[in-house]
């Protein structure tokens, strides 16, 4: 199983991202998938979650409103769409399928 994120960066507050996930190695759209982060100095926490054919999806309150789980299964692919970000939503977001996890992107919001 290979989970490769991209998509993060320098966002200023109240910017925009969408970071992607590529997945292989399993049948991608018989799995559910979900986005975790982890700030600096604090828990990895789940931020979204999405069903295997994406008619179900769930989000951290923090989140709720700002930020779009989505998924393409021809492309193997999960996207998060940040959007109305904040310096709190600086932290390094995580793909997921159980008990697999990406490397990593980073996303910082600064000024």
């Amino acid at each position: 199983v290979q989970l490769v994120e991209s998509g993060g960066g320098l966002v200023q507050p109240g910017g925009s991202l969408r970071l992607s996930c590529a997945a292989s190695g399993f049948t991608f759209s018989t799995y559910n998938m979900r986005w975790y982060r982890q700030a600096p100095g604090k828990e990895r926490e789940l931020v979204a979650f999405i069903s295997s054919t994406g008619g179900n999806t769930n989000y951290a309150e923090s989140v709720k409103g700002r930020f779009s789980i989505s998924r393409d299964n021809a492309k193997n692919t999960v996207y998060l769409q940040m959007n109305s970000v904040k310096p709190e939503d600086t932290a390094v977001y995580y793909c997921n399928v159980p008990p697999y996890w990406g490397q990593g992107t980073r996303v910082t919001v600064s000024s």
